[in-house]
């Protein structure tokens, strides 16, 4: 009885929906899509202060969204674009590096995330100017470092 009632008081709590979620075992496909967004933001974030690529790998693996990886991805990407300086884009570049080298992110799900950016690049490059030149720098290491192919990189809408 006192098991029941204190998930009824659970149950009732509006607004910290996502902690009950992980109370009741709720898997990362049915989370809400703008909490998986947010948890992928503050991961990057969180990645560019500390440089631990195995603390976002492993983050990344708990929100058990394989299907979701290009989020991941164009969020990045998209950091470094409004992002200043030429540090967050080698240490992005690695990031993406160890996530297609490991196999957490695939093909797919690589190339989805770039292509999302290539058809946002219009958008964004209204809020940062320099957008394309980013761009083509992130996009020549990931060609380097074997993250992206070349068919990936000369499809990137030129200025």
């Amino acid at each position: 009885r006192a098991a029941l009632d204190r998930a009824a008081v659970l149950l009732r709590i509006k607004r910290d929906v996502n902690r009950l979620d992980n109370v009741w075992g709720v898997g990362g496909g049915q989370r809400p899509v703008k909490h998986l967004v947010k948890e992928m933001n503050l991961l990057l974030r969180e990645y560019l202060l500390s440089g631990d690529v195995w603390e976002a790998e492993r983050c990344l693996r708990a929100l058990e969204v394989p299907h979701f990886h290009h989020e991941l991805v164009y969020e990045a990407v998209v950091m470094v674009l409004e992002g200043s300086g030429d540090a967050p884009v080698v240490t992005m570049v690695t990031l993406l590096q160890v996530l297609w080298e490991t196999g957490l992110v695939t093909l797919d799900q690589m190339n989805r995330g770039f292509q999302r950016v290539y058809a946002a690049l219009a958008d964004l490059s209204l809020d940062a100017p320099l957008a394309h030149v980013r761009l083509e720098r992130l996009l020549e290491l990931c060609c380097q470092r074997g993250v992206v192919t070349r068919a990936l990189r000369d499809a990137c809408p030129a200025r």
